[in-house]
């Protein structure tokens, strides 16, 4: 007749028990939950009753339960506090990536762009009624870069780099 016994495969959970099938942190949380709880006991029971003595009793000593039996992915209780406290507290949140949008960019550089030509349409104007007012001739040449492109541009159709690539517009155009 053979025994069997069932090994587990994870021999990193296993325990090494030292008396009353306790863990030497076992012990060590419940004798400070008794070292915290029955003086409190004896010392309450006078003055409150033995009920309500007995309850707040056991109110002192859970927090030492939870630390002697409470575990999660190998990593006692107060080592998990700690992670929780220091990922909430301690360290500053990250903000999240926002990235810069090219197109935002190039729909600024438009707008602007067309908000020079609408003022430098609006002094022209000025200046063409303030001419015939003095009668004065005024020059009626091709409009500057950034309301349009000049004559010999548009018969010929081509397209300078700057059409491709607005954001290298250099400051005096804008």
């Amino acid at each position: 007749m053979a025994i069997s016994v069932a090994v587990p495969k994870d021999l990193s959970g296993i325990k090494t028990k030292v008396a009353f099938n306790l863990t030497k942190r076992q012990i060590i949380c419940f004798s400070g939950a008794a070292a915290a709880g029955i003086p409190f006991y004896f010392f309450a029971k006078d003055v409150l009753g033995t009920e309500a003595a007995a309850v707040i009793m056991v109110a002192v000593m859970l927090p030492f339960f939870f630390l002697a039996m409470y575990e999660r992915n190998g990593f006692p209780a107060e080592k998990i506090l700690y992670f929780i406290i220091r990922q909430k507290f301690l360290t500053p949140g990250i903000r999240p990536y926002r990235s810069e949008s090219l197109y935002r960019t190039l729909e600024e550089r438009e707008k602007l762009r067309k908000e020079l030509c609408r003022l430098e349409r609006k002094e022209k104007r000025e200046k063409g009624r303030q001419a015939h007012r003095f009668g004065k001739k005024t020059h009626k040449g091709a409009a500057p870069y950034p309301c349009g492109r000049g004559k010999a541009q548009e018969s010929a159709g081509n397209r300078t780099g700057d059409d491709y690539f607005p954001q290298a517009l250099s400051k005096r155009h804008l």
